[in-house]
């Protein structure tokens, strides 16, 4: 067998084993994270739980579609008082968690995403009338979590999927997320209701033009429109620009200042929401191969970069910022950790945009680090790689691995990750 059927059959086998990992993972109440007993991964996650909802409805698969629809149903039975969604749910134990330290913000904007992006699939209205007041719920909340109705959620650290680094403030993965969740809102209202909102729909344009005035500095000296804050910006893009400036968008910004560490699921998120123009996406290519961000020896996407070193400044606080135990040494977890569900959507962002070869590259890169060893057994599915070892790290047979798998495979036949509206 040559290299390319060497190749061929590794996706082929991939695909067919992150499939059967997303069955294993579906259950009645919905997706688990994982079929693994470790830990608290098996528990319908909101996060998770969506993201592997997308591959399903990327398959069209009866039963995966199914569980999505499952997964959504037992996060609004466990809404909060003031409409927060649970991060988990492990129904079999009766427990329900909105977070660790603080809540989880993606956890609601991964909830809408998930209902409209069900919605969008299938066109059941059933479902969506049902869900409906749950929602409204849910973006009212989202809306007092902008604390001054500027446009932009402020996160606490470890509020999103980064649950133990050390962003916090107005993230911009979880501004793209909000822009996502609005845009499915306003096709939501125009087909109930036979006309637009025009202050969501204006609010969902205002947002975008936020993004791009506050997440990017380009090479001139003129302060854009819509900038949060003007002091902090220009302090911000004179930090910048001896070394990210014009290469790709910064992390975060807050009161202390910018983030400018590599953000690789924002920055992939903001060319696949079309946020960003052509000559940014160009950039932010250069400065990933320019830069070493992917490892020479697998095509794989680590979570943040550079790494964080025990000799650099932002050490002591990352140290600082565990649940249980410290999980991001330099190259693990995501401290330069990589992983298969960002690489996902990296191929689907690469397929996007006509570059079938490069996606293809990172999709096999997915699936050799979907088929390492784990507790002794090959395809652990692991939660992500290590970053210079290349070995298996997290909680083994991760059912978002098997979904960066599948909607790689899927965005290469030109299935959009997510859909525009319905029938």
């Amino acid at each position: 067998m040559n290299e390319q059927q060497t190749n061929e059959a590794l996706l082929s086998e991939g695909y067919d084993r992150a499939i059967a990992l997303l069955r294993e993972c579906s259950s009645e109440d919905g997706f688990l994270a994982s079929p693994s007993p470790r830990d608290n991964y098996r528990r319908v996650w909101a996060r998770d739980g969506v993201i592997m909802g997308l591959a399903g409805l990327m398959t069209g698969d009866r039963e995966l579609v199914g569980t999505l629809r499952h997964t959504l149903v037992t996060l609004a039975r466990h809404q909060g008082p003031q409409g927060e969604i649970p991060s988990n749910v492990d129904t079999a134990a009766g427990r329900v968690s909105y977070g660790g330290t603080t809540g989880r913000v993606d956890a609601d904007l991964w909830f809408l995403i998930g209902c409209c992006q069900f919605w969008h699939a299938t066109g059941d209205d059933d479902f969506l009338n049902d869900m409906l007041p749950v929602m409204e719920r849910v973006r009212f909340l989202l809306g007092a979590w902008e604390f001054n109705n500027r446009g932009l959620l402020y996160v606490p650290q470890t509020g999103d999927w980064a649950d133990e680094y050390i962003h916090h403030g107005y993230v911009l993965y979880d501004q793209l997320l909000y822009l996502q969740a609005q845009q499915d809102l306003c096709a939501v209202h125009r087909h109930l209701h036979q006309s637009s909102d025009h202050v969501l729909e204006e609010k969902t344009t205002h947002l975008k033009h936020v993004i791009r005035d506050n997440y990017w500095f380009d090479d001139g000296d003129d302060v854009p429109d819509d900038v949060y804050h003007e002091v902090l910006y220009r302090k911000g893009k004179a930090a910048a620009s001896d070394h990210c400036a014009s290469h790709h968008w910064m992390s975060f910004f807050s009161p202390q200042g910018y983030g400018y560490r590599f953000d690789t699921l924002a920055n992939v998120l903001v060319s696949v929401l079309d946020v960003a123009d052509d000559q940014q996406r160009a950039r932010v290519d250069a400065f990933i191969i320019d830069e070493g961000v992917v490892p020479n020896d697998i095509s794989l996407m680590p979570a943040f970069y550079p790494v964080i070193q025990p000799v650099d400044e932002d050490w002591r606080d990352l140290q600082m910022s565990f649940s249980y135990t410290f999980k991001n040494q330099p190259h693990e977890y995501h401290n330069g950790g990589l992983w298969p569900m960002v690489t996902g959507f990296y191929v689907a962002d690469l397929a996007a945009r006509g570059k079938p070869d490069q996606a293809r590259s990172f999709l096999h890169g997915i699936h050799r680090a979907n088929a390492l060893e784990m507790d002794g057994e090959p395809w652990g599915f692991p939660e992500y790689v290590h970053g210079q070892r290349f070995s298996a790290g997290g909680t083994r047979h991760q059912g978002w691995s098997a979904a960066g798998a599948v909607i790689g495979h899927h965005a290469l036949e030109g299935v959009p990750l997510f859909r525009a509206g319905t029938s």
